[in-house]
């Protein structure tokens, strides 16, 4: 059974931390949220990576801004998400995830976003030490942060149709940095791994998910 735990980053800030599976051998799998807090949804993924195998901590990435945010995903949630997001600058949600990654144990740590957990992911394996692999599902900042060169190996999976990530970002990321393994679903929308969202798409989910799942435990692997 998932719990939560409090950790504390460099500057003091103590925030909370969904954490699901054992540490022990296990390689360790930090889940960044979407902009709808780590609700109902980030905590099924949580459970679901833990099933699979890994020690799994979900940081609550918005309380420097208001703490137990668990949104939906109506359109005044997904303002309320954006409004979130935006008080809180990058370097320090940077400092929350330096933290979980300092956090004891006893394997490998790898990481997986979803939406602007997916381009945390890109800034982490980009700026953070101690990260051994990043997954980014529907990133939609990864193409404004191009400049930078990842430390680990990342793999990204987009939409298709996903309005919020045109196709020239996506061609972009994939000239930029052909070093990336880069999976496009060509009938699925920004969202499509949440079933609780009217864009999810079941193929592409599975598909991601099981691409993404091997991607993890290879790279991952003692």
């Amino acid at each position: 059974m998932g719990h939560w735990i409090t950790l504390e980053a460099a500057d003091g800030h103590g925030f909370d931390v969904w954490e699901e599976g054992q540490p022990g051998l296990r390689p360790t799998l930090v889940v960044l949220q979407e902009i709808f807090g780590v609700n109902h949804h980030i905590r099924a993924v949580c459970e679901d990576f833990a099933q699979a195998g890994f020690h799994v901590l979900a940081p609550a990435l918005f309380d420097r801004a208001e703490r137990g945010i668990s949104l939906g995903y109506t359109a005044a949630d997904v303002e309320q998400g954006k409004a979130l997001r935006a008080r809180i600058p990058l370097e320090q949600t940077l400092a929350d995830l330096r933290a979980v990654l300092a956090h004891p144990r006893s394997g490998r740590a790898g990481m997986i976003g979803y939406c602007w957990g997916g381009t945390l992911a890109w800034e982490s394996a980009c700026r953070l030490e101690g990260l051994a692999a990043a997954c980014c599902w529907y990133g939609a900042g990864i193409a404004s942060a191009l400049e930078q060169e990842p430390a680990c190996p990342v793999q990204m999976h987009f939409g298709g149709q996903d309005a919020s990530i045109p196709p020239a970002d996506i061609a972009a990321i994939r000239q930029r940095h052909s070093e990336v393994e880069m999976f496009v679903y060509d009938e699925a929308g920004h969202g499509f791994g949440c079933a609780e969202r009217a864009a999810f798409n079941a193929p592409a989910y599975a598909l991601a998910r099981e691409r993404s799942l091997s991607f993890l435990e290879n790279a991952l692997a003692p």
